[in-house]
């Protein structure tokens, strides 16, 4: 066995030839501070100290579960974001500076609050290539991401047992949650983000939380811990400046005045079950208005009154002086098909993430539109992306769930985000009593009435 006199470091040895220091054997006795070899102990030879490090390194990119966003750094990060407007510049600005001190130093809880595409998950992916740059651990999840993993965990097959992969995000030597506010706010996802949280901020342990929406709009026993003053800096990365894309367009003349004031669930002629039903769905979109949650999909005949509700869940929304996008699906995919004429005022990119974003979209006439491929595949990306984030969203449509596209009615059919409602008033623009015509019924697949 080779004697290391901890003098000197010895050079590497060439690629493919025997270290001349262990002979091969990969580690070494020390010698004591008499100059004997101390052969109670062993340590690592230089040449596999290379190849352990390597190897801690692989270990730590693997338990961060940063997968793809191991490329957002801050080296590919402009400091003032890419904004064009100098007050979001500004905030950008503020935010980098409080990340890269968070990440030299990880203390208390550093809060990015800002609309998609803002730059605050670069930010938090940032601090965690940082800090495994150094070889310090970091654990990164979306907040949707761990609520699927938790209750994955309850399956016999899952890998990992529930309370092993809870524990290990509970105490994560610095955790990264990214999408805070995209989950479904079920009383279980509550309960789980309640406990994760109250533990992490009672043992004062380092976390990075990203939030999709305003810090007021989260649940109440959330919010106080993300502001408290003690533990948590909150930066406001961009805010969603007021314009055009959330008030309605000279268009919407009709919508505008459609509110739940002079929504008639009484109708008269209307038979006791469709006046019942019908004043269901008032309450299901009145609740919705007040705190829109997961989506809302309304069917029934033209003139039952679907899009009526629908247009006033952004009437109260505006009123309260909350961004909300109302969107005829038809006219939406003619717009954005004007969008690649040279003499379009509005590009392609713009009016899309403006639809896929929107904190609340209602999508009326959804089914009406002409179903080409093209027309299915921007609907699908928009409907999946809002799946995904978890973003609220009204639909109303006429059609049959069967009789929608199975990629996207499959998502409108989750119960975990989505109530449908059939509305089974007929027409009231029609002159027939409803005792003269066929009342539809509608909804067979997951819908309610």
């Amino acid at each position: 066995m080779a004697i290391w006199s901890g003098a000197e470091e010895p050079e590497e040895a060439p690629p493919g030839s025997v270290c001349p220091i262990c002979k091969g054997a990969g580690f070494v006795h020390p010698r004591l501070p008499s100059g004997k070899p101390d052969f109670n102990r062993v340590i690592a030879c230089r040449c596999t100290r290379g190849e352990l490090d390597k190897e801690r390194q692989t270990r730590l990119i693997r338990y961060s579960n940063l997968g793809s966003l191991t490329r957002f750094t801050f080296d590919n990060l402009l400091p003032q974001g890419r904004s064009g407007n100098p007050i979001n510049q500004e905030q950008f600005a503020h935010a980098y500076q409080a990340a890269k001190t968070f990440a030299s130093e990880p203390k208390g809880w550093l809060i990015l609050v800002g609309p998609g595409g803002c730059g605050k998950t670069h930010l938090a992916a940032a601090i965690a290539n940082e800090r495994l740059s150094h070889s310090y651990p970091v654990f990164f999840i979306t907040t949707p991401d761990l609520l699927d993993h938790l209750r994955s965990a309850f399956s016999p097959n899952s890998e990992i047992p529930y309370d092993e992969f809870f524990n290990q995000v509970r105490n994560a030597p610095l955790l990264i949650l990214d999408d805070l506010g995209a989950q479904t706010s079920t009383p279980w996802a509550k309960e789980k983000l309640d406990q994760l949280l109250n533990h992490r901020f009672n043992s004062e342990l380092p976390t990075v939380i990203v939030t999709i929406i305003p810090i007021k709009q989260l649940e109440e026993r959330i919010r106080t811990r993300l502001t408290d003053p003690d533990l948590c800096h909150i930066y406001v990365v961009e805010e969603k400046q007021a314009s055009l894309e959330y008030s309605w367009g000279p268009e919407f003349e009709l919508q505008k005045s459609m509110t739940f004031d002079k929504f008639d669930w009484r109708r008269v002629n209307l038979l006791p079950e469709q006046r019942q039903n019908l004043e269901q769905a008032f309450r299901l979109a009145l609740d919705f208005a007040k705190s829109p949650d997961g989506w809302l999909i309304l069917q029934g005949v033209n003139g039952c009154g679907k899009t009526h509700l629908a247009a006033a869940i952004a009437n109260y929304r505006y009123q309260a002086n909350e961004p909300a996008l109302f969107v005829v699906v038809p006219d939406f995919l003619d717009h954005l098909r004007s969008t690649f004429s040279p003499e379009s005022k509005v590009s392609y990119d713009q009016l899309f993430e403006r639809v896929k974003t929107a904190p609340i979209l209602v999508l009326d006439d959804f089914g009406e539109q002409t179903t080409t491929p093209w027309a299915q595949e921007k609907l699908y990306q928009v409907i999946n992306y809002r799946y995904n984030a978890r973003l609220a969203t009204v639909i109303t449509t006429r059609c049959l769930l069967d009789e929608i596209d199975s990629p996207i009615s499959s998502r409108f059919v989750d119960p975990k985000i989505s109530l449908v409602f059939n509305i089974i008033a007929p027409d009231y623009r029609g002159d027939l009593r409803p005792s003269q015509k066929k009342i539809p019924r509608r909804g067979k697949k997951g819908s309610r009435s």
